[in-house]
């Protein structure tokens, strides 16, 4: 597979958004519980999906003016 291949790019941004889902579920799992820590989770899960989601746009168009 080529890094200039469309399946690698989803292969490399695919588990970074798992896991800030993950971190967003434990933050709602918390907040559900009424455990400390639940919103703190939420943010970072949301700022971890936001730099993937960034990562996203910037590699597809850096893969398109290179094609």
């Amino acid at each position: 597979m080529k890094p200039t291949d469309p399946q690698f790019l989803y292969m490399i941004l695919i588990l970074p958004a798992l896991f800030g889902l993950t971190l967003v579920g434990d933050g709602v799992s918390k907040i559900m519980h009424e455990e400390g820590g639940g919103i703190i989770s939420i943010f970072f899960g949301l700022v971890f999906i936001g730099i993937v989601i960034f990562a996203y746009f910037f590699f597809s168009s850096f893969l398109a003016q290179r094609v």
